[in-house]
């Protein structure tokens, strides 16, 4: 086996000088790397995850229903129909081992983000000793709550690089006992940001056994789920037997139903981790209103805003098969709705990122910036720039022209690729 939890000397070492500035948001670095610049043609922002598409029509009516409900204090964990929406849209979606309860296994989060954040929190007060110093496990790549949630928690992050070797998900055959034994958490995310993989029903298998087998809680961060082309990506909770022990699965509406400003999402899986969970968040965490979660009870029971919504995505990535073809290492994402491509070759994800902004007017990610580097100095995101497919599909293919045309690669010979 290959130990990858490196040491506290390696970490300081070898890492010290890339910390400071990954613990930073990605888009303040990316401010940064472009102010010298301005953008050479029309700006189309595809550095930013932030759905485009129109709002659900039912939201207004909803709320305009609902607006005396803003006159009072929302209960921490969410009102029952909401959680019994919830419940139930779990059940149809995936294949569960039983139904999940509504009053014991559904919250309601203020977003995915801030329960991602607060379940690093909760997990360490609810684990058992850990056998040595603790520690969170996540992807590399990773999206930076996870990180701020095991700062926070006061427990090791280690970063399991996530690369195009391993499916761009953590190989989770290269982990050691020793640092599975002092394990708290470990968060997964199918469909992953950025790179698109989806994690297989042998893998979440695999990941859940370990979670029971070494105590420590899954997060699985699953609010791509929805956005896929041809394959529903699974959920953890398939797999976690029928008490759902160690797993919890987070879900949001920002993505599946165009609703990122409204922040509302919900957690479920262990009953008895969520009693802890809830405990803290009765206390610390944002509530989320009640007319909010009378249009999330709305949209868990509405599929054709939904399909409508995955249809336009699909239309998107198909022309990026036919824009970008095999350039840049493109593969079609199994999931979620970001480009993951490969610029090495074009100086390195800073220098593309400079030069798609200053000649091209089109603003990306560098893949650098969503990582952390490795003790051995490597960052799993060098080389790539993410493209946040967000914008209509007349903007897109425009960007991804200008892309194409600004970085200068060959004529692509396969023009249609799609990742498994």
């Amino acid at each position: 086996m290959v130990t990858t939890a490196p040491s506290r000397s390696a970490l300081d070492a070898g890492a010290a000088s890339g910390a400071q500035q990954s613990e930073r948001s990605p888009f303040a670095r990316l401010t940064e790397l472009l102010a010298p610049h301005q953008p050479g043609k029309p700006l189309i922002n595809l550095s930013l995850g932030e759905p485009q598409h129109g709002v659900p029509d039912f939201v207004g009516p909803v709320l305009a229903q609902h607006t005396a409900e803003f006159g009072r204090y929302p209960i921490a964990k969410g009102i029952e129909p909401f959680r019994q929406a919830a419940s139930t849209w779990l059940g149809n979606r995936f294949s569960l081992p039983r139904t999940m309860d509504p009053e014991s296994e559904v919250l309601v989060l203020n977003g995915s983000r801030e329960g991602l954040f607060f379940a690093a929190i909760a997990a360490a007060r609810y684990v058992n000793e850990r056998k040595g110093s603790p520690a969170i496990l996540m992807p590399n790549p990773f999206y930076p709550a996870y990180g701020a949630g095991a700062r926070a928690a006061g427990c090791e992050p280690i970063f399991l690089p996530a690369t195009r070797d391993n499916g761009f998900l953590p190989d989770l055959e290269a982990l050691d006992e020793k640092t599975l034994a002092r394990t708290v958490a470990f968060y997964i995310a199918s469909p992953a940001n950025p790179q698109g993989s989806v994690a297989s029903a042998a893998y979440f298998k695999r990941v859940c056994d370990l979670a029971q087998r070494f105590g420590f809680i899954l997060l699985s961060d699953e609010c791509y789920s929805e956005i896929y082309g041809t394959v529903p990506p699974g959920s953890a909770l398939e797999h976690a037997g029928p008490n759902f022990s160690n797993v919890v699965a987070f879900q949001s509406l920002s993505k599946r139903s165009n609703l990122p400003g409204m922040r509302v999402g919900f957690v479920a899986g262990d009953a008895k981790f969520l009693a802890r969970f809830h405990e803290l968040r009765n206390v610390a965490a944002p509530q989320v209103p009640v007319p909010l979660q009378r249009v999330a009870i709305a949209a868990y029971s509405d599929e054709a805003h939904v399909d409508a919504n995955r249809r336009l995505y699909v239309q998107k990535f198909d022309l990026a098969d036919q824009i970008i073809g095999n350039r840049f290492g493109y593969q079609r994402p199994a999931g979620g709705f970001c480009l993951w491509l490969d610029v090495s070759a074009h100086g390195g994800d800073e220098a593309a990122t400079v030069k798609l902004f200053k000649d091209g007017g089109v603003r990306v990610i560098p893949g650098s910036y969503l990582a952390r580097p490795q003790a051995d100095g490597s960052n799993p995101g060098a080389g790539y720039i993410r493209v946040a497919m967000v914008q209509s599909a007349e903007t897109t293919g425009e960007a991804l022209h200008r892309m194409v045309e600004t970085l200068g690669e060959p004529t692509p010979t396969n023009p249609r690729r799609e990742a498994r």
